[in-house]
């Protein structure tokens, strides 16, 4: 397994310097990959779990790039009707391009309606927005030209400008059936997230091995996203989140993990509130404690 961590593009103290030492951090410890979230508008719903500020996840990702060196960066996740997709082709192909290749991109359909609405945008049609997003995305980043006709979008003979480096890794997030079956459609790798480790083993993963089976595809990767948290006392098992007890429960879970074929796993150190931030030197500090015992 490959292990990354999920930067804090967002809440009070975040700034570009805040930003930089996630990234810096990230790569000198020997981190594989990070990852940062996406909103557009940051509506009531939005702001309420996500404060001010929340820094653009592309320009972000471009800037980091230029300061590091391997670590691969990514969006956990892109929520993709908010964008064209011709636009999101254009600009992941031009950060692929300036990363020389090391774009994660993680897709998915969101969850805050009053910033669909402020878009203007249907919050009930976002799933069948993104399915279609998906597909012209990913043909934009293997065609130099392409036509799409759809429900939503619809154009002729349109280059998008260089492709990317590489096709990027597609990750597709989301913890219900729509999102699985997404997943095995258009993914290289399912990204569910704030989840048990039961329902992951006997839920979730059963679940897209068998809509892989069904739609005889092979499976995509799996690579879930870790609430990161760590306790001085046992955690109830039957209760808690993966990724969330002792370090030794967390590193049986990260057992189980592997045991299910997962390829990589994102650590998110963000308590769930604004109120429980904390300072990026104390995150830092909870991934040391971790890091011996999964980087080596």
């Amino acid at each position: 397994m490959r292990f990354g961590v999920n930067i804090l593009n967002f809440g009070p103290g975040t700034d570009p310097s805040t930003l930089l030492g996630w990234a810096r951090y990230a790569e000198d410890r020997g981190f594989g990959f990070a990852m940062i979230s996406d909103h557009v508008a940051i509506t009531p719903d939005a702001a309420e779990p996500y404060p001010a500020p929340f820094y653009d996840p592309f320009t972000t990702l471009a800037w980091l790039a230029a300061q590091t060196e391997r670590i691969e960066l990514g969006t956990t996740v892109t929520i993709m009707p908010y964008r064209h997709p011709l636009h999101t082709a254009r600009v992941t192909a031009n950060l692929d391009r300036f990363s020389g290749g090391r774009l994660l991109f993680g897709a998915g359909i969101g969850w805050a309606r009053q910033e669909y609405e402020a878009l203007g945008l249907p919050f009930e049609r976002r799933g069948r927005m993104t399915d279609e997003y998906l597909e012209v995305l990913t043909r934009a980043w293997t065609e130099e030209t392409l036509s799409f006709h759809g429900e939503f979008v619809s154009f002729d003979d349109v280059s998008t400008g260089p492709l990317p480096t590489r096709r990027p890794p597609l990750w597709v997030g989301g913890n219900g059936s729509a999102a699985i079956r997404r997943a095995v459609r258009f993914g290289d790798a399912w990204h569910p997230y704030n989840q048990r480790v039961p329902w992951l083993r006997d839920e979730g993963v059963p679940a897209l091995l068998r809509a892989a089976e069904d739609a005889s595809r092979t499976a995509p990767d799996f690579a879930p996203r870790l609430p990161l948290l760590l306790t001085d006392s046992e955690l109830d098992d039957d209760a808690r989140l993966a990724g969330q007890g002792t370090l030794d429960q967390v590193r049986r879970d990260l057992d189980v993990l592997a045991e299910l074929g997962a390829t990589h796993v994102l650590f998110d150190t963000y308590p769930g509130t604004p109120d429980e931030m904390r300072p990026q030197e104390a995150d830092h500090r909870i991934l040391d404690a971790l890091a011996p015992h999964v980087l080596g």
